[in-house]
Order: C-alpha cells, then sequence, then structure tokens
C-alpha cells in the first residue's frame, strides 16, 4: 500500500488506541465471537469507528500461532496456553507440523481470517489489518525454559553444541513457518498490513552486557527470523507495522528501524522524540502512552493522561517527526475498572494539543 496513507494518518492528527479487546469485552457474547468471524469483523469495524480512524487493527490475540501450531500435532485447543517443549520437538513432530502448513486453520485463525474478509468485503472506507506474534516471541511460548538457552547462545553456545539451543533454534524456525502461513491466510483475506508483535525481544530475554560485548543474539534469533517475515509480506505486497512494548535498549530500535515498517509502536518505556533519531521519516511511530497502567488511578491518574499526551505530541513536533499518539500495546478490558479506562482513552483522544 502506499506509505502516503500512514503519513497522511499522521500528519491528519490521528490519536487511537489498540483498542479491540475494550470493544470485544462490551458485548455479552464475547468470548464466543471470538470463533465466529463475522461477529469478531463487526466488532473490529466498531473498534475504527469509536476510536475515529481508518486503520482496521484486530483483536491482538498472540497465542492464536501457538494454537495453530499445536492443532498441527492433536494438542487440544483446552491446553494450549499451559502445554510447552521441555526440549527439542522431536524429529516425527517436526515432520507432522512442515507437512501441516496447507492444512485447514485452527478455529481462532479461521475467525481472525473471516473476521478480515467481513471488514474488506463490508467496509470500503476502513484499510484491514492483520496481526501476527514475532517469531522470537513465539518461540518463548512454546519452551518450557528459552531464558536458558537464549542466554547460552549469548555466550557463542551454538545448536551443534547444545540440545537446549538447538531447540531454540528449531522452535524458531517452525514459528516462523507457522507466522509465514497465518500472514498469507490474512493477506488472502484482504488484510492491506499486518502487525507483528515482538514484545519478547527485550532485554529480559536478550542480555544487554552480551550484547555490549558483541554477541549477535539480536542478530541470529530476532532479526534475521523477523527480516524473513518482512520478505513475505513484501512478496504478498502488504505493510509491516511493527510493535514491540518490551524494555528496549537503543540498538534494538536501530535494528528494527532497519525493517522499514510503515508504523513502528513502542513502549512506554521508550521516549519517542529521543527513538526517532534512528527511525526513517518515511516510517510513523505509534504510541507509547503508559496504557497498561490505564486501569489503575494510583498509577495514572484522569488528570495526568492529558498532560502526558500533550507532552508527547509537543516533543513529536519538535522533533518533526510522523507520529500518531496511541496506546503503548493493546488496552485491555480489566474487570471493574472499564469505566475508569475507558474515560482515560476518550482524554487521549479529545485533550487539546
Amino acid at each position: 500500500m502506499d506509505r502516503s496513507f500512514y503519513l497522511d494518518l499522521a500528519r491528519s492528527g490521528a490519536r487511537f488506541p489498540i483498542g479491540a479487546h475494550l470493544v470485544l469485552c462490551e458485548k455479552p457474547d464475547h468470548d464466543a465471537l471470538l470463533t465466529q468471524g463475522e461477529g469478531l469483523g463487526r466488532v473490529i469495524a466498531e473498534t475504527a469507528d469509536r476510536f475515529r480512524t481508518p486503520l482496521a487493527l484486530p483483536l491482538m490475540d498472540l497465542m492464536v500461532e501457538k494454537a495453530d501450531l499445536l492443532t498441527m500435532i492433536g494438542i487440544p485447543e483446552a491446553q494450549v496456553n499451559t502445554h510447552h517443549f521441555d526440549a527439542c520437538p522431536p524429529d516425527d513432530i517436526i515432520a507432522r507440523i512442515r507437512s501441516s502448513l496447507d492444512s485447514p486453520p485452527s478455529p481462532r485463525m479461521r475467525a481472525n481470517c473471516e473476521a478480515i474478509r467481513h471488514v474488506a468485503s463490508r467496509r470500503p472506507d476502513l484499510v484491514p489489518a492483520g496481526m501476527a506474534i514475532g517469531p522470537f516471541s513465539l518461540m518463548t511460548k512454546l519452551l518450557n525454559d528459552p531464558i536458558t538457552p537464549v542466554f547460552m547462545a549469548g555466550s557463542g553456545v551454538t545448536g551443534a553444541e547444545d540440545p537446549e539451543v538447538h531447540a531454540v533454534e528449531i522452535a524458531l524456525e517452525l514459528a516462523v513457518l507457522v507466522i509465514q502461513r497465518g500472514i498469507r491466510m490474512q493477506v488472502d483475506a484482504g488484510a492491506r498490513a499486518v502487525c507483528v508483535c515482538e514484545p519478547a525481544a527485550n532485554k529480559v530475554y536478550l542480555s544487554p552486557r552480551q550484547l555490549d560485548a558483541g554477541a549477535d543474539i539480536f542478530e541470529r534469533l530476532v532479526m534475521a527470523n523477523l527480516r524473513r517475515i518482512k520478505a513475505t509480506l513484501d512478496e504478498l505486497g502488504a505493510d509491516l507495522i511493527l510493535h514491540d512494548c518490551g524494555e528496549l535498549i537503543d540498538p534494538m530500535i536501530r535494528d528494527f528501524a532497519t525493517l522499514d515498517p510503515a508504523i513502528l509502536s513502542l513502549g512506554s518505556s521508550r521516549k519517542l522524540w529521543e527513538d526517532s533519531r534512528w527511525v526513517p521519516k518515511t516510517t510513523v511511530l505509534f504510541g507509547n502512552l503508559p496504557t497498561k497502567n490505564f486501569y489503575s488511578d494510583a498509577q495514572v491518574p484522569l488528570d495526568s493522561v492529558g498532560e502526558l499526551s500533550r507532552d508527547l505530541i509537543r516533543r513529536m513536533r519538535q522533533v518533526g517527526h510522523p507520529f500518531i499518539l496511541g496506546s503503548e500495546c493493546d488496552v485491555l478490558s480489566v474487570p471493574g475498572s472499564e469505566g475508569i479506562i475507558k474515560a482515560k482513552i476518550e482524554r487521549m483522544m479529545t485533550c487539546e494539543a
């Protein structure tokens, strides 16, 4: 899609959260809607309308690809959240996954694609987007203990030398294949951009000390695989929206910028006006109000939302970088705090710049 869409959106002063979960949870049948494509599509369109944006971002559910992968090997859906590989999957399991890449999608993936198709066919005024987890983040959800072998890899240990590091390498390879499959299905359904969420690529999993010492783990375990995802999007003619709300260090931002995303969405730990020095002006920066804490008046009082919004808008104008004020991540509906969360989102959207 023409990059000018995103740049014009930024120039227009657009503000919006990643907020489909807020709208979904208002529905009495919200759990059932997760597997009902047309109903989910109506939620996505309603979300775009409510927050006054032409970009129709779907629900940010980062378990969809894990469920899709585990379905291929017969793991019941009820066990998806808790199922992990304690070691590298055996060869027969790897072969089953590879041979199942053309099989029908899992119920949630199918519903997501049907939702995109609904938006694309019924709402020509909206730009339908897809959603995908990033390969590194999916790997962390597949393995029982990803932190230890990632650290070992940062110390120079290879998969040929250690079975745990080998498990990380295999899990990453399978993750890329399953994510590519999901992206192809979503673009085929009508998605013109895909938000790829890589929140686990952060300094908790990837040691800054190792990176400062010259370790190549960010390149090997994160960037190389994200480039494969970007190549798939380029092949399909869809744009990359890259999201990482994790705790990041400056070199990570510089590397992310090399992917040339249409939008780069970052968490509230980052100062976007400083990060803008590494990001080309053809990439819109999005975020990054502390919306993860909007449920708490103690952490983010309502009156502070306008101040934070105005300050961020002012700083981004000063550096002259294309910018959309938004949430640092998807805004979750927290039972008992729905009203105050929505009030803070409304303050974000309506406060004077």
